[in-house]
């Protein structure tokens, strides 16, 4: 019996640390790491010690023969991996241990420089395994700050409800809250409660993890009338991020476009033609569930520019489409193209994975969902929109017909633009307009000593979850290269001083207790709903919950 991969594989490569016959693919030493959708066990060479599937932070690692109907795909995926390679040396006469050789330090030992103090801006992935990194490896003390009153970032507002398994990363970082070198400091904004130039005087050094928080624009007419919004806004109020207009969603008409062609284009299809009971089992924003219920939407046509071998979403995202209960998946063959593309394509391509599906003649004329299904999500590529036309309550979607006979219109009751996520910049940081991302060298932000960047903002939003790891380690080395080095500004203020002041600007600061507290509470609610969590979706009860718990236990 061998293990695979599946869907929710993050690629943060824990798996390939712990097992023991260098059977997980890429690694982080090898050039396709990082590019590949997801990494892959060689079945070959695979001992079934199930190391992999202890170590995976979202679980995502099965073995073969237990895989679900849903999932029995992703054995293939990971053999094809393989397919024309030999196998690696000594696999096919016992285990391939990985080589020792010799001891290499590259994170510094804590000889090498004094006792360092960080301040890392930011809770979400990228900044987590910064502070892990620091934690693990030196004896730094951390500051984790954050602009909302409550951690988690990507993971608890990205991350769709229901993907709880590659949620479950945010365990491994959770534990980090209460570790004892670390000190949290929720609800504190950079340029709003405290300076750049504040927090670099109160640390040897600060990791900005402020992500991509706003989106692309079409740029087309009519995209910012009523009916018109970002995916950036219905992924934050599906999970209740405290940000978001809890009635900001109308879903009273039966279609819905949703232009772009990555992940989170079939994130928001599927949330939006999804079964809401099944979603009632996750942690979604409870007005989201509501209005989902009563959701009159059973079409959602996501239109892509290029054509299928173009597509950005990965064939993981792909293949759970076709598993939706009562959901038909067609593609549109409007444009030759896109049929000629499938064709021509591999099984294991994205394009080739369609190849089974049914066509649709047109995403306008069709009559519907086809038999078994009530609600359907259509593929339309080559097709680019090109305005958003208003007559009263009706709007409607222009969009070119791939260059093979002028425009198409689309009834839709709302359009949602997933065409990538963009950073913003931050007061006191150097920005480059033209990327959305921080001017950094390995990490190090022009011209700001002490100053760090990591996550999207960093290296602009490409990559998962997992792909905040390497990222980190790649800043938090410069770091500590430039603590060895005695090139960190000294600190004027302690942690203390800055403590004081961040009360003293803002005076509903979250700490670690009270982040527990709105985690209890949270939980609590789920439980009496059946349900792992039930989010509080305010700043106003997030902070009245970290406050009523942090006072409750200090009157125990």
């Amino acid at each position: 019996m061998t293990y695979a991969i599946t869907q929710t594989c993050c690629n943060d490569a824990t798996c390939v640390a712990v097992c023991p016959v260098n059977c997980i693919h890429p690694t982080p030493e090898e050039r396709a790491f990082g590019s590949t959708e997801m990494l892959h066990i060689d079945p070959r060479a695979c001992i079934d010690c199930g190391a992999c599937a202890d170590a995976c932070p979202v679980d995502a690692i099965f073995p073969v023969d237990s895989l679900s109907a849903g999932q029995r795909e992703y054995a293939d995926i990971n053999a094809a991996y393989y397919e024309g390679d030999e196998p690696a040396p000594g696999t096919t006469e016992g285990p391939n241990f990985h080589a020792w050789g010799e001891p290499v330090f590259g994170r510094g030992l804590p000889s090498d420089f004094g006792p360092l103090r960080v301040a890392v801006v930011g809770t979400g992935p990228a900044g987590m395994y910064a502070a892990q990194d620091l934690l693990l490896h030196t004896a730094a003390e951390v500051t984790l700050i954050d602009r909302l009153p409550v951690a988690g970032g990507l993971v608890r507002y990205g991350v769709a409800p229901d993907h709880p398994a590659t949620k479950k990363v945010g365990d491994t970082f959770s534990r980090f809250h209460s570790h004892p070198r670390v000190r949290m400091h929720l609800g504190i904004e950079v340029g709003r409660d405290v300076t750049a130039e504040e927090l670099g005087a109160h640390h040897d050094a600060v990791i900005y993890a402020v992500g991509a928080s706003t989106d692309r624009r079409l740029g087309i007419p009519g995209e910012e009338g009523p009916g018109c919004l970002s995916a950036t806004s219905f992924v934050a109020w599906y999970n209740a991020h405290p940000e978001a207009v809890a009635q900001g969603v109308d879903l009273s008409a039966g279609r819905v476009v949703v232009v772009g062609n990555g992940n989170v284009a079939l994130d928001v299809a599927r949330i939006l033609v999804a079964d809401p009971e099944a979603l009632a089992g996750t942690d979604i924003a409870a007005h989201a569930l509501e209005a989902l219920r009563a959701s009159r939407v059973r079409e959602v046509v996501v239109l892509g520019r290029r054509g299928p071998e173009d597509a950005a979403y990965t064939r993981s995202e792909l293949l759970a489409l076709k598993h939706l209960p009562g959901v038909e998946l067609v593609v549109d063959d409007h444009d030759p193209r896109t049929g000629a593309a499938i064709d021509a394509a591999g099984a294991g391509d994205r394009a080739g994975l369609l190849r089974g599906l049914a066509r649709a003649r047109t995403a306008a004329a069709s009559p519907g969902p086809g038999r078994g299904a009530d609600r359907r999500i259509v593929l339309r590529f080559h097709s680019e929109p090109v305005e958003v036309l208003v007559d009263g309550a009706a709007r409607t979607v222009r969009v070119t017909d791939g260059g093979v006979g002028g425009a198409a219109d689309l009834a839709a009751g709302m359009l949602l633009r997933a065409i990538g996520y963009r950073g913003l910049p931050v007061p006191g940081l150097p920005f480059d307009e033209a990327s959305g991302t921080v001017p950094h060298e390995g990490g190090r932000i022009a011209g700001l000593p002490g100053g760090y960047v990591v996550g999207w903002i960093k290296r602009g939003p490409s990559g998962g979850i997992g792909a905040n790891r390497t990222c980190a380690a790649e800043t938090v080395g410069t770091l500590l290269a430039d603590a060895v080095a005695g090139t960190l500004p000294a600190p004027t203020g302690g942690a203390k001083a800055f403590r004081r002041l961040a009360r003293r600007r803002n005076r509903r600061v979250v700490d670690a207790r009270g982040l527990a507290a709105i985690d209890r509470a949270e939980r609590d609610r789920g439980r009496r709903d059946g349900r792992p969590r039930v989010k509080l979706a305010t700043v106003e009860e997030l902070v009245a919950t970290a406050r009523a718990g942090r006072l409750l236990r200090l009157t125990r």
